[in-house]
């Protein structure tokens, strides 16, 4: 028997959950993969997966030889992919997706400058301000702004960002610079449904607490929030790499920093136990090192 062979077919039926499936993703045949498992089960002495009429289900046996096989076939991997990378040039599709806003400014100038270095690698950047399930969209990289809660994912720190409050120099000269979060429940506050509509949030002595906000204006996109804004019209709360230019400007003017909840973390994401080819590793490396830079340089 070909142990290599077995423990990637059963990794195969573990992920798709079922045997045709595996079949399909091995590009083998249906009682090819049948022939394969029985001879596995019979050389451990083990049956490692219940198998009913609708349903497959790992024993507890399973799922330990399960994750033993992952590790094996990762280090290999590993092994081959270290041996070839030096000669590996980056070729082929590369499916990245970040927020809207943040893969404007910063990663659609990393990709395209990716994409004239390397002339065999094609990308596909999408922006999207939802989370992408990476591996069931067929995505390569991700950029995530927030708290991580995927464990499946490698995550490459690459910064901080933080949520601001902000106002013109011309709102803040007609009504005066708040002291307190307290003082925007009686002022005019422009609204973003993606940082909540209702009420905003801020720290104090350690702790959360939120101040209901209300306002003449509300958007479902940040752009036209920050028009508003910068037009004068109200107390604005944002992300600060979405005002960053207009902060460095003198265009907006930061308010209550004393107050702003905990800086969000910023992270590539790529797949687990996936073999990476040269695009998607040579990315991670100058997206990780840009992205550092240009975080870097929000204001502080």
């Amino acid at each position: 028997m070909d142990k290599l062979r077995a423990m990637q077919t059963f990794v195969a039926i573990a992920d798709g959950g079922s045997l045709t499936a595996a079949a399909k993703a091995l590009d083998s045949s249906l009682p090819a993969v049948v022939r394969t498992l029985a001879a596995l089960e019979e050389h451990l002495k083990l049956r490692l997966i219940n198998r009913t009429t609708r349903r497959l289900s790992l024993t507890e046996e399973g799922r330990t030889y399960l994750e033993s096989c992952r590790h094996i076939l990762a280090a290999l991997d590993e092994a081959e992919t270290a041996l070839s990378a030096q000669q590996s040039e980056p070729a082929g599709t590369l499916t990245i997706t970040a927020p809207v806003l943040f893969g404007q400014l910063h990663v659609a100038p990393i990709v395209t400058g990716f994409v004239q270095r390397y002339e065999q690698v094609k990308c596909r950047l999408m922006l999207h301000d939802r989370v992408v399930n990476l591996l069931e969209e067929g995505v390569d990289v991700g950029v995530r702004i927030g708290a991580l809660s995927d464990s499946s994912l490698v995550a490459q720190p690459v910064g901080d960002i933080r949520r601001v409050a902000v106002a013109s120099p011309e709102f803040l000269a007609r009504h005066g610079v708040p002291t307190h979060p307290d003082e925007l429940s009686a002022a005019n506050c422009l609204r973003f449904t993606g940082l909540g509509s209702a009420s905003w949030t801020f720290h104090e002595d350690g702790r959360a607490f939120t101040v209901p906000v209300s306002g003449k204006l509300e958007f479902n996109q940040v752009a036209p929030t920050i028009d508003a804004c910068l037009a004068g019209l109200g107390f604005g709360v944002f992300l600060s790499y979405q005002v960053a230019a207009h902060l460095a400007a003198g265009r907006l003017r930061l308010v209550l920093e004393a107050f702003e909840p905990p800086p969000r973390p910023v992270n590539l994401v790529y797949p687990h136990a996936r073999l990476l080819p040269a695009r998607t590793r040579v990315f991670v490396a100058e997206a990780k090192r840009e992205l550092k830079a240009r975080l870097g340089g929000l204001p502080a």
